[in-house]
């Protein structure tokens, strides 16, 4: 079974478009790697989590800031698919 990623965020921070963006781009750079990307609005204010598999890999309020694209493909890159190439991402 491949990995799901779970984003959690915010609504009323208003972080639907920056979950739904990195989730777009999570899914077109591992088309065949992930089983899929899930949105999942949160009740607790301020909060933007990334799961793997249900496994916090990312926490906005533990690093200080929201992950950069670039960072994130890297970190589920080396999470799923060590080996893979992210071209201009690896930069």
């Amino acid at each position: 079974m491949k990995p799901v990623i779970t984003i959690e965020y915010c609504p009323k921070c208003g972080w639907l478009l920056r979950a739904a963006y990195m989730a777009q781009e999570l899914l077109t750079t591992f088309t065949a790697e992930l089983g899929g990307v899930t949105l999942r609005p949160s009740e607790t204010a301020g909060t933007y989590t990334i799961f793997l598999n249900e496994q916090p890999v990312f926490d906005r309020k533990e690093a200080g800031h929201f992950p950069e694209i670039k960072f994130l493909k890297q970190l589920v890159r080396d999470l799923v698919a060590p080996d893979k190439q992210l071209g201009h991402s690896d930069r």
